[in-house]
């Protein structure tokens, strides 16, 4: 059984560590204040699934430790990744808006612990609130604008900037914090997997792009330097 605690009163360090995040941050404090008093933690360890695709739409999630990273499977069992999900990185509103099953698994890459927001209370909450609902929407439309930018990548882009862009991208949450990471902490093979591409092609990459002093590598973590 996963375990669930409730959420005590939010102390002023996680309140503030989710005002990192844009989208949490540009919340009305009526939905902000909402959000954290519906919140309970849930704990994970590596490889444990949040959720799965096909399962039933169960809220809204931001990690508060750990990291999660957001894919599926093919026919043959290979793993594709989406996205690699951070603190303060929110996550799971698609199905809180239109109310259908998960389309992909959300598993646990790091010990870590997420906030979990239960979705029929947060439903019943912006059932009499619903000028709140375009709130919800705005953080489905920033991950929307992203998609659009890597499928362009992906079409246009040669393979080393291709890996540089993504890792610019993770150091700046997916569009979510005003100050990017130096360092991301992910391994080749998920990069390779998030761009569709081999261990070892990522390898290739990254000592290019280390060659013309852009990143640097440390033992599981990758430093940008431009």
């Amino acid at each position: 059984m996963p375990t669930i605690n409730p959420l005590p009163p939010a102390p002023m360090t996680l309140q503030a560590a989710l005002l990192s995040d844009d989208w949490f941050a540009s919340c009305p404090p009526p939905l902000q204040q909402a959000l954290l008093s519906m919140a309970v933690v849930r704990r994970l360890e590596v490889g444990e699934a949040l959720f799965t695709r096909g399962s039933p739409a169960s809220g809204m999630y931001c990690v508060i430790a750990g990291a999660v990273h957001i894919g599926a499977h093919d026919a043959d069992g290979r793993a594709a990744v989406l996205a690699h999900l951070e603190p303060y990185q929110w996550f799971g509103e698609i199905s809180v808006i239109d109310g259908q099953p998960r389309t992909h698994d959300a598993i646990a890459d790091l010990p870590g612990e997420v906030l979990v927001i239960p979705g029929a209370g947060l439903e019943r909450w912006l059932e009499t609130r619903p000028q709140y609902w375009r709130d919800i929407a705005r953080l489905t439309c920033r991950k929307l604008r992203v998609s659009f930018a890597v499928l362009e990548e992906l079409a246009q882009l040669p393979l080393e900037e291709r890996v540089l862009r993504r890792l610019r991208l993770l150091a700046q949450g997916y569009g979510s914090r005003d100050i990017a990471r130096q360092r991301i902490r992910i391994g080749q093979e998920v990069l390779g997997r998030m761009l569709g591409i081999s261990r070892q092609s990522v390898n290739q990459a990254l000592k290019q792009l280390a060659a013309k002093d852009l990143v640097r590598l440390h033992y599981g973590e990758i430093e940008l330097l431009d």
